[in-house]
C-alpha cells in the first residue's frame, strides 16, 4: 500500500509546483521529496541523468556547493497540464546563474520527471561552472 495521502495525489501541477518551490526556499529538501517528488524520479541535466531521491539529493548538494548564498528570482512560471516550466536567477551574492531553466512533469501530485539548466558565472560574467558541470579553464 501507498503511503502517499490522496488528498496530495490529487493535487494539479500548479499545486505541487507551488508547494515544491515553498519548500525550497524554506530549505527543506526532505519534506518536499516526501510530498512532492516520485520515489523513481528521473532528472535530467547536463552533467547527467540522475535518478530516484538520491539522484535529487546529490543534484541539491552540487547546487548548494557551486552557489552557497545569493538571491534566487524565479523570472516565469508556466503550466500546462501535467507540465511546469521555470525559468530562474541567482543574481546577487560572489555566483551568479543567469540562465537557469527547469521543466516538470507531475503524474499524481508528484514530480516524474525534471529537467535542470545552469551555468555558474562570477559577478564579471565569466563562466564558473557549464551547464554540463564542467570547470573551463580560466585564463
Amino acid at each position: 500500500m501507498d503511503p502517499f495521502p490522496a488528498d496530495l495525489a490529487a493535487r494539479s501541477t500548479r499545486e505541487v509546483f507551488a508547494d515544491h518551490l515553498r519548500l525550497a526556499a524554506e530549505g527543506d529538501l526532505e519534506q518536499d521529496l516526501a510530498r512532492n517528488v516520485a520515489e523513481d524520479v528521473v532528472m535530467l541535466t547536463g552533467r547527467g541523468v540522475f535518478r530516484g531521491h538520491e539522484g535529487v539529493r546529490e543534484l541539491a548538494r552540487q547546487l548548494m556547493s557551486e552557489i552557497p548564498s545569493g538571491r534566487w528570482s524565479y523570472v516565469t512560471e508556466l503550466y500546462e497540464g501535467r507540465m511546469a516550466f521555470l525559468e530562474w536567477t541567482v543574481d546577487e551574492g560572489p555566483f551568479r546563474i543567469r540562465d537557469g531553466a527547469d521543466s516538470y512533469l507531475v503524474e499524481d501530485g508528484r514530480i516524474v520527471v525534471q529537467t535542470i539548466h545552469y551555468t555558474v558565472e562570477d559577478d564579471a560574467g565569466r563562466v564558473l561552472i557549464a551547464a554540463d558541470g564542467t570547470r573551463p579553464a580560466t585564463t
